[in-house]
């Protein structure tokens, strides 16, 4: 291992890096080096590495755990600013160390860091080898509340890991440190001793006392104004926290506290370092900006109609951004061309992890001329009694460069006027191509954008090179620092990484031909065809529908597919199969390979990019997994041994929001919503309910769902179950956290389906009453999921109509208020318009009427499905149709305050008098409740004839106000009898 630190930092030595020591604070990462969080701050230039050991109590394991440390290494560089080839420069460091690039399979894999307790954050990578995580590549936007211009790239290598894989050993301890010693004989007692002190034997007192002592000392400092020595103190309080937190004595309150403490700090630190490096005059300099390419001074010229191509070529884009970004692309490619006169064929768009690729077909050689007219004053003011110009034609002729007698005349309207013809010339197709495509990429734009070296250019990655060729010709675009041509770029690890591309003819096979599938569904196509039948040669199957999204994203995640099959121990198939899928999906990317029955089978489908050598991959992928599901196994059996009362206990020391309490307490809200809620259910569903509830989120405090957080449910089921709880009670823990997503399934159980009705009223109540409610983008606590899954399990279940969403939400203000927190009625509105807002979006996503979707918006979800459908039914019903344009005709004219009695002894005409026989007769038949669509409307027809002859032959607005305030009182009658029912207005003409 010795030997990897010193060729890493020889191999940054000779890149122009300085070297320096570690620090001798405790710090987490090597990120809080002063020598990268405060050098990333202002516009010197910075180029460092150092060897950083990494310390994070929580982490500690008595050495037990293969894989986790207390005190870990990272090697740590900076390049500030970012060099334009970083990426390349990392893949050259590992082959310092000895990892053969071309054999093995390394991705960059998206994984964005922030630490907002210091107000830093960044967008880039985790770097794979094989499917192991060893290296985090950020490219730093903001450190300090700052944003950082220059942008530095920060690498941080994971030693052990990378080691680990190297040496071929299993467990942190076996790792061959030096010559004939091990990093167990090394480093085992520190690693023992020091889980013993952070676990166990740290004296929390003393500990709480360093903690004031230094945020006081860091306090001191900063009003010394001496940024290094308070950043000292600041990291001392970090790591005298994290030692509190590790023995389980930080509460909620105290940990918001501490963090908001630590985080006021930092970012005085941060501005401190940055105006006393300005003070200082910058003693490194300044780091000046890249110089903007430059165009041509004259363009190439086609002669006839030619293929167009044109390629972003970018550093690998996060997967979910690889097909919106083309589809973005296309669009403005497609809107701009059409603000122009140039003819074209067919717009087509092509995308992988690291290029946008555009093809036009049938681009004209230039645009055709235009005629237009430009006008001038009127005849009348152009020329006198006499017939002579005036000064004002004149003058237009003058500004438009031709003789007066050039002018002709037009009728505008009703008015003659004066102007001259004028032909605009054509562009050719480069002049009117350069412009289009410069300010294409110019204008990208992603849902999280970034910056890198280039001044001007903002998007999800970094655009590193642009193609752009009409026929054979090169379209010398240019778009800030970057300047366009022909050639390209292909696997970083072929021979010739940097290609020239000939035409743009043909361009898919060429790419085809150095191993790139530009198209996304061919990726897509080749994963499954490849992954099913190496599962099939295992004796299983690739569950395509329902791995439709991982499949997606794996087909972003490569430019040429390449499956390679892996298995695992039999052995980790007694651990539940939900643990092992979510290993598989979540961390790795992995296809699960299941039986016919749908049973897991020892093996997985990797799929690798682009040539590698399959077995070193296999094992290496085998390996990682086999370390993932060994902590699984570890954290499996440390839960068991624990009661779920116990557990739930924990939940007192997790943070949900600062003002809302702990996960203990939101957890006990939930629970009295949930009774609430469930109060009329039979006794048997009531109990599992109330057993349910006392248990409700008891696996947040397991040390499974802290690891892999998209278990919360599946583990509360399996615990539960393993703790001797009924199966209805486990069952209906599972259910809690249905639906997990758009398009999951719903609780199948109805206590399942009250408690999670309850933990989405709590979480939307209680976040919008301290205004964390939804912003643009921003959707931190997943409120807009919420609001989704409340409306899916109303759907879901129709027998729970009676929770509607305004009772729901009365019920967990109630809850909230207790807690002493002010829930203003205002709010519960704004909560409820919200609600109808996601339910109206889910109908219209779903291809409903818009009509329709306003006339069911007001009704509870499972009666808006039902009363849709109904609605939908109907299309073309002239019976319907005439009713919906009686009820419409009754509530236009009824004023909305007009109350439903009336005196029939005042309705003496025969129309009158029949249509309150009829609206009585219809009243007894539906009764008190509200009636569903068809029932409603099979029974009212017998009002729309009554209705229309009382219109013909009645006044409503009758002088007698007593004869009025009986008609306005029977029609307002018919409009509140048809209200329950649907919104009949927002139906328009049927």
């Amino acid at each position: 291992m010795q030997d990897a630190l010193l060729a890493l930092t020889r191999y940054w030595t000779d890149r122009g890096c300085m070297i320096v020591q570690p620090f001798n604070t405790e710090v987490g990462a090597g990120t809080l080096n002063p020598a990268t969080i405060l050098r990333v701050l202002g516009p010197e230039p910075w180029r460092v590495a150092y060897v950083e050991p990494s310390v994070r109590p929580d982490d500690a394991r008595y050495g037990e755990n293969p894989n986790r440390l207390q005190t870990h290494t990272q090697f740590q560089v900076i390049l500030k600013p970012d060099p334009g080839d970083p990426q390349e420069q990392y893949l050259a460091s590992l082959e310092a160390l000895g990892i053969d690039i071309d054999a093995h399979d390394i991705r960059f894999v998206e994984d964005n860091w922030a630490n907002p307790a210091t107000g830093s954050w960044g967008l880039g990578w985790e770097v794979w080898l094989d499917g192991l995580e060893i290296t985090q590549f950020t490219y730093f936007q903001q450190a300090g509340g700052m944003s950082l211009d220059p942008v530095s790239v920060e690498i941080t290598y994971g030693v052990e890991r990378i080691i680990m894989a190297l040496q071929g050993v299993s467990h942190f301890k076996d790792i061959q440190y030096a010559s004939g010693i091990t990093y167990g004989e090394a480093f085992g007692q520190a690693e023992y001793e020091m889980s013993r002190f952070y676990l166990d034997d740290a004296d929390v007192e003393t500990q709480r006392r360093l903690f004031e002592d230094y945020a006081a000392e860091a306090r001191r400092m900063l009003d010394a104004r001496l940024p290094v020595p308070a950043h000292v103190h600041v990291l001392k309080c970090s790591h005298t926290f994290n030692v509190l937190d590790s023995r389980g004595a930080v509460s909620t309150t105290e940990r918001a506290r501490a963090f908001a403490r630590m985080r006021g700090l930092a970012r005085e630190v941060s501005a401190l370092w940055a105006a006393r490096r300005e003070e200082l005059g910058h003693p490194l300099g300044e780091t000046p900006a890249l110089p903007a390419a430059t165009p041509p001074a004259t363009l190439p010229e086609v002669t006839g109609p030619a293929p167009l191509l044109f390629e972003i070529g970018t550093e690998e884009l996060p997967p979910g951004e690889v097909t919106r970004s083309a589809g973005a692309v296309r669009d403005a490619l497609v809107a701009k061309l059409a603000g122009t006169r140039l003819a074209h064929g067919e717009v087509t768009v092509h995308a992988t992890p690291r290029r946008i690729v555009l093809l036009v077909d049938d681009v004209a050689p230039r645009e055709p001329d235009a005629e237009r007219f430009v006008r001038g004053p009127r005849v009348s003011a152009a020329f006198a009694a006499d017939g002579s110009p005036t000064k004002a034609a004149a003058g237009f002729a003058r500004g438009q460069g031709v003789d007066v007698s050039a002018l002709e005349r037009v009728t505008v309207g009703d008015a003659e006027h004066v102007g001259v013809r004028r032909t605009d010339t054509g562009r050719g197709a480069v002049e009117v191509l350069v412009e289009v495509l410069g300010a294409l990429v110019a204008e990208l734009r992603a849902d999280k954008n970034m910056r890198w070296n280039d001044p001007a250019l903002s998007f999800t990655r970094p655009v590193r090179w642009l193609v752009a060729l009409l026929g054979d010709e090169v379209v010398p675009v240019v778009a800030s620092t970057l300047a366009a041509g022909r050639v390209t770029r292909v696997h970083r690890t072929a021979d010739t990484p940097e290609v020239e591309v000939p035409s743009a003819s043909g361009y898919l096979e060429f790419l085809a031909a150095h191993g790139i599938v530009a198209s996304v569904a061919e990726r897509r196509s080749s994963v499954v065809t490849d992954a099913t039948a190496l599962a099939e040669s295992a004796g299983g199957t690739i569950d395509v529908d329902g791995e439709s999204a991982l499949l997606d994203e794996i087909t972003n995640l490569v430019e040429q597919p390449n499956a390679i099959l892996g298995g695992f121990a039999p052995t980790y198939l007694e651990l539940p199969q939900e643990i092992l899928t979510t290993v598989m999906r979540k961390h790795q990317r992995y296809l699960p390979v299941r039986a016919a029955d749908g049973a897991l089978l020892p093996h997985f489908v990797a799929v690798a990019n682009g040539s590698c050598d399959a077995d070193a991959v296999r094992a290496g992928n085998e390996a990682v997994l086999r370390a993932r599901y060994e902590d699984a196994s570890f954290f499996w059996r440390a839960d068991l041994k624990v009661a779920p009362e116990t557990m739930k206990a924990g939940l007192a020391r997790l943070a949900f929001e600062e003002r809302l309490g702990s996960m203990a307490d939101r957890a006990s809200r939930i629970a009295r919503v949930a009774g609430d809620l469930g109060s009329s259910m039979p006794d048997a569903e009531r109990a599992t309910l109330a057993r349910a509830a006392e248990l409700a989120k008891f696996d947040l405090g397991s040390q499974m769902v802290i690891e892999l957080t998209s278990l919360a449910g599946v583990m509360a089921r399996e615990y539960a179950v393993r703790a001797g709880e009924p199966a209805e009670v486990a069952q209906a823990l599972f259910d809690m956290e249905r639906p997990r997503s758009a398009g999951d399934a719903a609780p199948a159980t109805v206590p399942g389906a009250v408690l999670a009705l309850a933990d989405r009223f709590d979480m939307l109540v209680g976040l919008f009453a301290v205004g964390a409610a939804p912003t643009g983008s921003s959707d931190p606590f997943g409120l807009r999921r919420a609001a989704a899954g409340v409306i899916t399990i109303l759907r879901a279940h129709p027998g729970l109509r009676e929770i509607t969403f305004a009772r729901g939400l009365s019920v967990a203000a109630e809850h909230v208020r207790a807690q002493g927190i002010e829930v203003a009625e205002e709010t519960l509105a704004e909560v409820a318009e919200f609600m109808r807002r996601r339910q109206e979006q889910q109908l219209l996503d779903a291809g409903h009427d818009h009509r329709h979707v306003a006339a069911v918006l007001a009704l509870p979800p499972a009666t808006a499905a039902e009363t849709l459908a109904e609605l939908e039914s109907r299309q073309g019903d002239e019976e319907f149709a005439a009713l919906v344009a009686a009820l419409q005709r009754v509530r236009r004219i009824v004023p909305p305050e007009t109350t439903a009695t009336y005196d029939p002894a005042r309705l003496t005409e025969p129309a009158e008098a029949a249509l309150h026989q009829s609206l009585t007769k219809v009243s007894a038949t539906l009764g008190d409740g509200t009636s569903d669509l068809a029932e409603f409307v099979a029974t009212a027809s017998g009002l729309t004839a009554p209705i229309n002859t009382f219109f013909d032959d009645i006044l409503v607005m009758a002088e007698d106000q007593d004869v009025r305030r009986a008609r306005l009182g029977l029609l307002a009658a018919i409009r509140d009898l048809a209200a329950p029912t649907l919104d009949w207005q927002a139906l328009g003409t049927q």
